[in-house]
């Protein structure tokens, strides 16, 4: 029977500010749960207002891992003044910039999963140059251009271990999706590609992936 989160955390995902739907979010936390198995840290590559980290936290609590976020918590290119997924309740009226880590600790205070997560405050690339340690999962889900995705992959990908999953949200294969959704199914495409993975599941936009080679 696939792992479940407690009715008290799914109302929690729910109520969240966040975009991920409930049946891609059940997935994640199934693969999160599995992943969690290994011992080792799960992290996630887009943190935003926390929706999704509640799952993850939640299963690397049961676990008895850590979770880890990357966010520059200014929002990615779609989110920003202008586009359509921008909320103006996330932007900071003293300097006029995006700034969703304020919102982020709330959803993680009222779900009761603050002492799961370690929330590294940086640009991907940044963090992942100096990042040593093997991790059970890794979530791709932060900027949906061309060089975010593939640095976010390029960044992540080599610590996902042996028989941990690499998780890419938001793939559409539908060239009508280009800005939502084409950058990630790039990099779904070169794991695949690589030999390094293998697919697990696809759920929607979310597709589940298990390292089963070397490389990236």
């Amino acid at each position: 029977m696939p792992a479940a989160p407690k009715p008290e955390i799914l109302a929690a995902f729910e109520a969240a500010k966040g975009f991920m739907p409930l049946r891609e979010g059940l997935a994640l936390y199934e693969a999160a749960a599995e992943a969690g198995r290994l011992g080792l840290p799960l992290l996630e590559v887009g943190t935003y207002c926390g929706r999704s980290t509640i799952l993850l936290a939640d299963a690397a609590r049961a676990a008895g891992v850590t979770a880890i976020t990357v966010d520059h918590h200014r929002g990615s290119e779609e989110q920003q003044p202008g586009w359509e997924y921008h909320d103006p309740a996330t932007v900071d009226p003293e300097i006029g910039r995006m700034d969703t880590l304020p919102t982020f600790r709330r959803t993680l205070h009222k779900a009761g999963l603050e002492d799961q997560v370690v929330a590294m405050v940086g640009r991907s690339p940044q963090i992942a140059a100096f990042w040593r340690t093997p991790l059970g999962l890794v979530f791709i889900d932060g900027g949906h251009t061309d060089e975010h995705a593939s640095g976010d992959y390029e960044g992540w990908a080599p610590h996902v271990a042996e028989g941990g999953l690499l998780l890419i949200h938001d793939v559409f294969p539908d060239p009508a999706d280009e800005f939502t959704g084409q950058a990630p199914y790039r990099v779904y495409l070169r794991a695949l590609e690589s030999g390094a993975f293998t697919e697990v599941s696809a759920t929607d936009s979310l597709r589940v992936l298990r390292r089963t080679g070397a490389g990236i």
